[in-house]
Order: C-alpha cells, then structure tokens, then sequence
C-alpha cells in the first residue's frame, strides 16, 4: 500500500508548544488511573528500550479477508492515486503562502514604490491560486481518509487508535490555518494601510506556523510506518507522545519533505508563470510573467540544490535504523527507480542550464559567452551518464549465480555512491559558474584586481571540482563503511566553491559598467516551454521519490509491527511504477492548468510600471554599479 499524508512546511517552536500541551496532560492521565490498585502492566519501547504501560491498541495481524474486496479493483492502485494527487496539491498549498509573505514583507522594506506594488500584486494572484487549490485539497484528502477506512479497516483502526491524541491537535490546526488563509487573503485590501500591513503579513506568518505544525504531524505518522518507535514489540503505544512522534527518521523526513514542499510551490509558480505568459495578450503581461518566472526559478533551486544532501541523509538514516530496508531500497527490488531519479534529475539540472542561457536573450552582451556553454552541456552531460551507471544490472537467476553475486563484477564497482555523489557536486558547480556567466553578460567588470578575480575564480572552481572527483575515484578502493562518509567532505567542498564563487563575482560586478537592463518580456517561447516542463520534472521526481519511501517498508503497514496481508501486498514492477507516477503527474498538471484558468478570470489588470520598473533586474545593483537609464 502506497501511503503518502499531506505536506506543509516546517517550524520548530511551534510544534514544540503544541507537544507540551499534549505532553503534559497524557503525562498527568496515564499516573492518576494508575494510581490505585495493582501495578499496571509495563512494556518495553521497540527504538527507545524505555518502559511503559500499554494503552492503546495491539498491531492487528489480519488476513485477506479483513480487506474489503470490489470486484476486480485493485484496492492499493485506487488508493495510490488519491494520496499522490492529494500530496501534489497539499505541498503547494502550504508552500505559497510562504511564498506570499515573502514577497509582501519584500514590499513592505523596500523603498521603491513601483517594485512594492508588483511585490504586493504577486503575492495576492498567487494566494488567489493557493485558496482555489485548498478546496481541491481539502476535498481530495476527504475522499483519501474515506478510501482508507473502506479499504483498510483494520489499518485505520490501529493507526487512529495509536494516534487518538494527536487527531484533534490535527483538526484544530487545519482548521486554524484555513482560517488564516481566508483572512489573509480577504483582508489584503481592508489592511492595505501603512500602519496594518505589519499586521496583515503576521496573519500570513500565523497561517505558516499552523502549516509547519501540520506537517510535523503528518510526518510523525509516515516516520512510524517505515521505523516504529514509542511503541511495544506488540504495537501499543506506552504513552509518551514524544516518543511516539520522534522516530528514528522523523527528523531526515521532515527536511527532506521541507525542501520538497518549496519545490512543489516553486515548480506551480513556474509553470503559472509559463501558462500566463504564452497566454498573455500584451507586452506588459508578458514581461511581468517573464519576471515571475525568472524570480521563483531561483527560489526552486535554492530548494534542489540541497535536495540531493537531504535526501543522502535520509537514506543514510535508513539503513542506520534497518540496513535490510536500505539495501531493498538502493540495491535490491527498487534500485532501479534510483536510476530513473537520477535521469530525471540529469534533466533538471539541463533544463535550468537551458533556460539561464536562453535568459542570455534579455541581455546586451549575453553572446560572449556562448562558447563556454557547450563545454558546460558536456560536463553535465558526462555527469549525468556518471550518475546513471547501476549498482548493478537486471540479471536472471542463472545470471545471478553464474556471477556469484547479485553485483556486477564491472559495472558495480563504478556505480557506487561516491561516484554518485560526485556526479551531482560537480552539476551544482557547473550550474553555479553558468549563473556567475548569466550575472556578467550584460556588465564590464572595472574593478582593478579584476584579472586576478578571475584566476581566483578559475582555480576555486577548478580545484574544487578535481577535488570532488578525486574523492570519488579514492571511493572505489576503500571499504564501504569509508566510503559512505565520504559524502560530507564532497559536499563541504561544493558549498564552498558556490558560495565563495557567488560572493567573489558579486564584489567583481561593483562599478561595473552596464550596458543595458534586463528587458523583461523578450524570453524566447522555448525558454518558457522549458519552464513549463522544469515545473513537470520536479512534480515526477517527487512522485516517484515518494513511491520509492513508501514501497521500502514491503508487506508491512507499520514495518515489522502490522503485515499487509491484503492480495495487493506484492512489489509492482517498474513498469507500472512509471506508468502510474506519470498518469498521477498528467492528471496534476491538468488539473493545476483549470485551476490557473479558473484564478485568471476576472482578474484585476496589473499595475502601471514606468519603463524603468519594468526594466528592473532580478537582483538590483549594488551601490556602486552603474545604473541603466
């Protein structure tokens, strides 16, 4: 069964005050029935080895005639669906709204009046968008709960009965956020005033805190699944909350799922951006789009760039709580799907190239630099092939024994994870020094130590990729458990590279001379189809991620607690994995199409912008750049 909860953005001490609230009243309950009479029964914590009393109900074994059965549907396949559409819709939801302040307190400090008003009219079309999707939301995540009390009773009875006390927390706080959105967005006007609008952005910072609280909840109930813990080895919960909810992979899957929730709402922007500047009718709405779509594609991956690093630490976090699930994940039934990921991925990072160089469009002076880039397309090309190369190789059973093996003598010394792991370090740099070519396409550095700007830049960049590749290859002759740590020095080394990168050629670029603004509107229909279709690979990358997390735990609900005893219990095959994670997506994009057609009407014109502000950068000059008339 394919179980993936909904998904919101994440904030700490929020949560920690709502589990003191539940914390200590469930403390005080559990001593004052216990009080009297005989020494209530105690058991041992499966993770923790803690003791407690058991109230709550054992896991249920059940058999496949405890699974409600119609006809010749396939219960998981149903549900698997649903869930998807409902996570799809669940994560950009909750991650506009962190988009909206953001741009609304954007407006509020900054002392250009035109650049607050389009801050201000961005912010309000996309929580337009966001409240049109959270009825659709709500009304999917109705129809999943009610698929799975019908399909898997038993499931939701043991879940909801370990659970009980966080299902009102739960209510409450869906309820509030709603609220909160309502008022955001029906105020914007009301509190439009200098002295309210401080007050109106925390109303949007309340409804994220409430979102962050949803989705450490959401996550306690995913994390339990694949590693149970707060729990006896019988599956009844002793009482402590916190245990309950702090897994062994609580805290992975709540960064990892956070950096996913900014890519699902970047990646609705994107593709609104996309819609309404194919769509626009003048050159006014087409440059404000453009705009848009150049703004939130920064935002997205500020998000991918650490994605890989989050996800490292999940999968490393698995095999530390069950190496059998980890190696069933990464080297077994499901290795496989990884390969898919990383192709997908490979796409990503082509695409974002792509479209910073059809960016180069914008700019007078963008076509000095066209050489460099095909040597940036082989590089992640070579990477992405890198990436690509398998643990091992689909084999029969005589293949398999004939090797002695289920790795390939070859192949599966180069397709480790240190190899893997360079692959996308060395992506990330590239993408970095395509996005230091897109800042100096349209300026002339005038700094004096200018030439030995650049040999920094050269050595920084090249050292640190030699670097990364060295490690990769030192991966190949050490023992595994070397090998796995060698991701954090890769990683080190990448951070260094971009951030000092970055920092260096923005003190290059100041006084240097530009030779013209950015002239929004004039992004080529390639560049914004390719957005359109960024904005669909990041949506299937976290189908199939999500798929992969949940099929990891194999025939189990609650993994070696509650067995999945139901007729649909078998491992699909990859085929129909990449069937249904791409009807899911298909039926997503359309569905999110209706709804930009739906917040599109009767909408109001946008703001009137003198030539200037339409002309404005993505990032403003420093101070001592010279300023475009």
């Amino acid at each position: 069964m394919i179980n993936q909860l909904q998904s919101k953005p994440v904030a700490w001490a929020a949560v920690m005050f709502v589990l003191a609230l539940l914390a200590v009243p469930l403390g005080a309950a559990t001593v004052s029935e216990n009080s009297a009479g005989p020494a209530p029964e105690t058991a041992t914590d499966v993770y923790y080895k803690t003791t407690g009393v058991p109230n709550g109900p054992p896991a249920p074994a059940g058999d496949a005639s405890t699974y409600p059965r119609y006809g010749s549907l396939d219960n998981r396949t149903f549900v698997w669906f649903v869930t998807q559409q409902h996570t799809y819709f669940g994560g950009f939801v909750l991650a506009l709204p962190i988009f909206c302040v953001i741009l609304e307190f954007a407006g509020l400090v900054t002392r250009d009046r035109a650049a607050a008003l389009r801050y201000d009219q961005t912010a309000r079309e996309f929580l337009r968008v966001a409240l049109l999707a959270m009825s659709l939301t709500a009304v999917v995540g109705s129809l999943m709960l009610g698929l799975f009390i019908w399909f898997y009773p038993s499931f939701m009875q043991y879940m909801g009965g370990t659970f009980k006390a966080m299902m009102p927390v739960y209510a409450f706080i869906f309820n509030a956020e709603a609220l909160c959105l309502i008022a955001y967005y029906y105020t914007w006007n009301r509190m439009a005033a200098p002295a309210l609008k401080w007050c109106h952005a925390a109303i949007g910072i309340l409804s994220n805190v409430f979102g962050a609280i949803l989705l450490l909840l959401a996550n306690s109930w995913i994390a339990f699944m694949m590693s149970p813990a707060g729990v006896d080895a019988q599956g009844r919960f002793l009482g402590n909350v916190w245990h309950l909810m702090h897994t062994a992979l609580w805290n992975p899957l709540n960064v990892h799922r956070f950096l996913a929730d900014i890519m699902s709402g970047g990646a609705v922007v994107l593709a609104y951006a996309s819609y309404r500047f194919l769509t626009s009718k003048s050159e006014e709405e087409r440059a404000y789009y453009d705009w848009v779509g150049a703004v939130f594609l920064i935002v997205t991956v500020v998000a991918l760039l650490p994605m890989p690093f989050a996800g490292y630490w999940l999968m490393r976090s698995v095999y530390a709580f069950r190496q059998s699930m980890g190696v069933t994940m990464m080297g077994g039934l499901l290795t496989w799907l990884f390969v898919v990921q990383a192709l997908l991925i490979g796409v990503l990072f082509l695409g974002i190239n792509y479209y910073l160089w059809q960016s180069m469009g914008r700019l007078q002076g963008g076509q000095r630099y066209e050489q460099a880039y095909k040597y940036l397309v082989l590089g992640l090309t070579g990477c992405i092939f890198v990436w690509l190369t398998p643990h091992t190789v689909m084999m029969t059973g005589s293949e398999v024994k004939a090797m002695g093996g289920a790795q390939h003598p070859v192949v599966g010394n180069y397709g480790v994870m240190s190899a893997k792991n360079d692959a996308v370090n060395v992506m990330i740099c590239l993408t970095a020094l395509s996005y230091i070519f897109y800042r100096r396409a349209n300026r002339t550095i005038t700094v004096p130590w200018a030439r030995k700007g650049n040999i920094l830049l050269a050595v920084l960049f090249g050292a640190g990729m030699v670097h990364i590749i060295w490690l990769a290859i030192y991966g190949f002759y050490v023992p595994a458990s070397v090998r796995v740590g060698l991701s954090s020095p890769q990683a080190f080394t990448t951070l260094t590279v971009v951030v000092a990168g970055l920092l260096i050629n923005r003190a290059m670029l100041r006084g240097a001379i530009v030779y013209g603004s950015v002239v929004w509107g004039k992004m080529s229909v390639r560049g914004m189809v390719t957005l359109f279709g960024l904005a669909a690979s990041f949506t299937w990358v976290m189908g199939l991620m999500g798929y992969i997390r949940s099929s990891g735990r194999l025939a189990w609900h609650v993994n070696e607690l509650m067995p999945d005893a139901s007729p649909w219990a078998y491992t699909p095959t990859l085929a129909f994995a990449a069937k249904m994670v791409t009807v899911n997506m298909v039926v997503f994009w359309m569905t999110a199409l209706l709804l930009f057609w739906l917040s599109s009407r009767d909408q109001r014109p946008l703001p009137q912008m003198d030539a200037a502000a339409e002309n404005q950068p993505l990032f403003p000059p420093s101070s001592q750049e010279a300023q475009p008339s």
